[in-house]
Parts: C-alpha cells; structure tokens; sequence
C-alpha cells in the first residue's frame, strides 16, 4: 500500500528545507574561506591570488540568489510558525553572509593597493583580527546547523574580543602614522581592511541573533557587551 499525499508532499517540504539549510551553509562556508584566503593574500603580497578572491565573489552572490528563490518557493506553500521562522531566518542570514563575502573581497581589493608600499609589521594584527572573525563564522555555522541557542549565544558574546582586537589595532594604526608620515597611505588601506573585518564579526553576531530567533521565536534576547572604542579612539 503506497503512502498517503500528504506524507509525500511532508517528506518532500522536509527535503526543500534541508536543501536551504545545506545551500546556506555552503555559502556560509564559502565566505569563511574567501576571508581566509583573503588574509593570506595579504601576508605573502599576492596581487594575482587576490584578484582570484575578487572574482570568487560572484559565486557567493550567486548562491544567495539561488537561496532566494527557494525560500520564495517555500514561503508560497504555506509553512507554519516554526517553519516560517527557518525561511525568516535563511533569508536574513543568507544575506548576512553575502556581505561578509564583500569585505572578504574587499580586503583583498586593499591588499594590491597595500602591495605598493613598503610592508607593514601591522598586518600580523590583522591576520590575528581576521582570524577571530573567521572563528567568529565558523562557529555561528556551526550553532546555526544544529540550532544550538547557546553555542550561538556564546559567539554573540564573543563579539567584545573582535572589537577589543580591532581598537587595539586602530589604536596602533594611529599611533604609527602620527610617528612616521610616511606610512599614512598604507595604514590606512590596514585601517579600511580592520574594520571591513570588524563588520565581519558584526554580522556573525547578526547569524547568533537569528539562531535565537529561528528557537526562541520573538522572546527577547539577552544584553551583549560592545567594546569597539574606535570611534573615541585619539592615540595611546
């Protein structure tokens, strides 16, 4: 005896949310490497293997139009509160990642105009900033598969380390430019490349928010410590 409608047409809504998850994730992923890639190019002065990161940007704003498309085919069939909620919630995450992936290749882009100075002891800075953010991602990817509230929570938390890393960084940028004139051009490619980075950890505490909406729903989230001091920022 051959299963009811409905258990097809339930089974079949189960294999299109799972493909979301999974499309989400790959794009998230992507990202992910795009900024690692792009921070390497930055260490070993690579103009050629940054163009490459440039151009891979595509990929990422394809697949978040893909990403839409099925979350409108999804959205059409009526899905109810929960549901609703992951469609909700893969739309605005997707597009957080999208825009992860444009400071990744906007790192890059700064990196061949870097490249025409002379190299600056600051870039371990921000490989270790971005090596934050990258964790940052990974780890709210990673909360986001299994709808870990907590996991999430904690890379939210986490946040305050990105900023304290990056107006440590500006705070040295600063500094460094006022002793020496002749580093202001590339300090500030470093700068602009810092805080494309700090962004990066902002919109992965904007995925830890949507993993506690996409569980808790509309319940209030709890307060958060921000510690970018850069705006106040005047020298050491």
């Amino acid at each position: 005896m051959s299963p009811p409608m409905h258990d097809h047409i339930v089974k079949s809504y189960d294999d299109e949310q799972h493909r979301l998850l999974d499309e989400t994730l790959r794009m998230g992923e992507m990202a992910a490497s795009q900024l690692e890639a792009a921070l390497d190019v930055v260490r070993r002065r690579d103009g050629k293997a940054a163009e490459r990161i440039i151009a891979n940007d595509e990929a990422i704003d394809a697949l978040e139009q893909e990403i839409s498309h099925d979350v409108m085919k999804l959205a059409l069939r009526g899905p109810m509160a929960r549901d609703l909620r992951q469609i909700l919630a893969a739309i605005r995450i997707a597009s957080d990642i999208e825009r992860i992936g444009d400071y990744a290749a906007n790192v890059a882009k700064r990196s061949t105009a870097l490249n025409l100075s002379p190299p600056l002891p600051h870039v371990n800075g921000l490989h270790a900033l971005g090596t934050l953010a990258v964790t940052q991602l990974r780890d709210v990817l990673a909360a986001y598969r299994t709808s870990d509230v907590e996991a999430a929570q904690r890379v939210r938390a986490r946040d305050a380390e990105v900023d304290l890393a990056y107006t440590a960084l500006f705070r040295e940028l600063l500094t460094y430019m006022m002793e020496d004139a002749r580093s202001i051009t590339a300090c500030t490619h470093l700068l602009f490349m810092a805080k494309n980075i700090e962004r990066i950890g902002d919109h992965a505490t904007n995925i830890a928010e949507n993993v506690w909406f996409l569980v808790r729903g509309e319940e209030l989230l709890p307060p958060r410590e921000k510690r970018d001091d850069s705006n106040t920022a005047t020298g050491p």
